[in-house]
């Protein structure tokens, strides 16, 4: 995790951003649109401050071992938690009683397990599909021509619930992340909007640090933000879905 401290200046820097971040947020039309704090490599403290001060209430992890140690230390009441980095299948035991949402299920052995994980449990996961719209081997995701079969084969799952999808776009411009972010937000209204059930509200996920803005302008309703709200961090290793 990180080993900056929350010093007078750090918090200083924080609230800045906070009030800069939320600016632009509205400025961009997106009044009902969630703020998700990504916080890999953050501490407790410094994620509470962010709680306590600015009214944090989504964070978002990417990491299960960060996660499950940063778990008890939290302030929980009123925190949404999601969990939104790669996640193995022998890794989902440990979180699936953690997190009310998963940003990044890929493929149907994932499904399985948090299925079989949740029963456990007696819950339902809520869960977001990545879908790779930029085709990019290196990132997680099913491709958009394989969306609608995949969604058919979720539907025998029982403790499983899709809510959106979740997406992450090469790096870009300003016009090339609009691009990416138009085209997602077809995706999503024509495999989860038209075609999903009315009583849910389907939530697509995109938009991060360099391009919350454009996501927001393009129909975002989750935006993943870490380093514009916490300052630049030092990643031990490199992660798909970061902020």
């Amino acid at each position: 995790m990180s080993e900056r401290l929350l010093t007078d200046g750090y918090k200083a820097e924080i609230d800045k951003n906070f009030d800069f971040v939320r600016s632009q947020m509205a400025q961009a039309g997106g009044q009902n649109v969630i703020l998700l704090a990504a916080t890999k490599t953050l501490s407790a403290d410094v994620i509470n401050y962010a709680i306590d001060k600015h009214g944090l209430s989504y964070v978002g992890e990417n990491r299960v071992q960060e996660l499950v140690a940063k778990y008890d230390h939290l302030h929980k009441d009123g925190l949404h938690i999601h969990f939104i980095g790669r996640l193995q299948r022998n890794k989902v035991k440990y979180i699936v009683d953690k997190v009310e949402m998963i940003h990044s299920l890929d493929s149907i052995a994932l499904a399985a397990e948090i299925d079989r994980q949740s029963a456990k449990h007696e819950r339902t996961m809520d869960v977001l599909v990545e879908v790779n719209v930029g085709n990019e081997e290196s990132k997680g995701g099913i491709t958009k021509e394989q969306l609608p079969a995949f969604l058919e084969e979720l539907k025998v799952f029982k403790n499983i619930r899709v809510r959106g999808m979740m997406v992450i776009p090469p790096p870009a411009d300003d016009e090339g992340y609009k691009k990416y972010f138009t085209e997602s937000r077809k995706i999503f209204v024509d495999n989860f909007v038209n075609n999903g059930h009315n009583n849910i509200r389907y939530l697509l996920s995109m938009g991060m640090s360099d391009s919350y803005v454009q996501a927001i302008q393009c129909g975002s309703d989750i935006v993943r933000i870490g380093s514009s709200l916490f300052g630049k961090r030092d990643y031990p290793e490199k992660t798909d879905t970061a902020e």
